[in-house]
């Protein structure tokens, strides 16, 4: 018996024409577009300008106003005390009063600006080279320097003043400052943070850290990195590939903008933008201040041996106090009394701190155990007795 028979059937050949003639016409929705994650985060591409190295003003831009000239007045007078502040300081080195001084000439801009964007209530987080802007704020030349000096982790009572002590291991205060901001919104108060930033500091992990936690926690931190294009020998075209410092705030969801560290009065505006910007409840913001330190890293550096001499006579050319003096010279806010007036005034303050400094310190020995822990470990309480018995036994010789 043979297979069945199976009629075969001719194939459909059915056309795209064929198919729309067929089927009534049918319409998808429209994909909606996704908004951009970065419209708000990035910086400009440019850092901005508001002043040209001349001190010739720049286009008023809406978005960032120019600061009251008195504000601006105060920042020069600011800014040239603190550069003699910091001559001074490096000469106290050479005559062996400072064990080390980091200088931090040529950012005066950055650490005068940055004093003068935040109110008396808010935190400064410094690191070694804000001596200039501790000063600008208000604190003691001396108490600054005690650190520097070997005397005391920490010269000036942090609480009073508002200010951590000065932090030698990069970035440790990026996390400091997230945590302090958090506690004071947490407990309703508006206080705002500010951690000043090495460019270094920007490639360890606690600079990270304090970003990603003051952004998820919405803490009101302002981030300040001045970029001076070296972190001790190490240029910035070996630490990071970013167009810039400031791009690293998008990763995290932290708005960003670069500014020319050398123009007092964008570096001024920029900050009292971004201030503003955490002290309303929108959390974090990272600044990113292209600068350049005139002097060597400390008075322990060679920097000649990995710095180019016209790369530094070219930013003199760019100088902060020069160009501030320009601008209210050509606006008729300074005149050559005022600017002798103010040069006298950081003689006069210099003058106080190297005789102040030349003085000996009068140190306790049993002090070497005050502030080790809240509530001193019976083996400190041993030792310290030690001490004290040995401080005695040594007077009664004398005696």
């Amino acid at each position: 018996m043979g297979p069945p028979h199976v009629q075969e059937v001719p194939a459909v050949t059915t056309t795209p024409q064929a198919v729309r003639r067929a089927s009534p016409r049918t319409r998808r929705p429209a994909t909606p577009v996704a908004p951009d994650p970065t419209t708000g985060l990035l910086p400009q591409a440019e850092p901005v300008r508001l002043l040209d190295p001349d001190g010739t003003p720049l286009p008023p831009r809406a978005d960032l106003p120019a600061p009251p000239v008195e504000t601006l007045r105060e920042m020069y007078r600011r800014m040239v005390v603190g550069r003699r502040f910091d001559a001074q300081s490096t000469a106290l080195t050479k005559q062996g009063r400072l064990a080390v001084y980091p200088s931090s000439r040529g950012q005066e801009a950055c650490q005068v600006g940055a004093v003068l964007a935040l109110r008396d209530d808010d935190w400064v987080f410094p690191t070694y080279r804000e001596s200039m802007a501790l000063t600008a704020r208000g604190i003691d030349p001396v108490e600054v320097l005690t650190l520097l000096r070997g005397d005391w982790h920490c010269g000036y009572d942090p609480t009073v003043v508002r200010t951590a002590p000065q932090c030698t291991p990069l970035a440790t205060q990026c996390v400091h400052a997230a945590g302090l901001a958090y506690g004071e919104s947490y407990q309703g108060r508006d206080t705002v943070t500010l951690a000043f930033i090495g460019d270094g500091a920007t490639s360890e992990g606690d600079f990270h850290e304090g970003l990603n936690f003051a952004a998820v926690f919405k803490a009101p931190v302002v981030y300040f990195v001045q970029n001076n294009k070296y972190a001790i020998s190490v240029p910035l075209s070996r630490q990071t590939a970013a167009p810039s410092l400031a791009y690293k705030g998008v990763g995290y969801g932290v708005p960003s903008e670069q500014v020319d560290g050398n123009d007092p009065v964008a570096v001024l505006a920029v900050l009292t933008r971004a201030v503003a910007h955490a002290r309303a409840g929108h959390g974090p913001y990272l600044v990113e201040a292209h600068t350049y330190r005139m002097e060597a890293h400390t008075n322990a550096d060679d920097a000649s041996r990995y710095r180019d001499p016209d790369e530094v006579e070219a930013w003199r050319d760019r100088d902060p106090v020069a160009r501030l003096e320009a601008y209210l010279r050509s606006r008729g806010e300074l005149d050559d009394a005022a600017v002798a007036q103010v040069a006298a005034e950081a003689e006069a303050y210099a003058a106080d701190l190297r005789e102040r400094m030349h003085a000996q310190p009068v140190v306790d020995p049993l002090s070497l155990f005050e502030h080790v822990y809240a509530e001193p470990t019976p083996q400190l309480v041993e030792q310290r007795e030690m001490v004290r018995a040995e401080l005695a036994a040594d007077a009664e010789g004398d005696a």
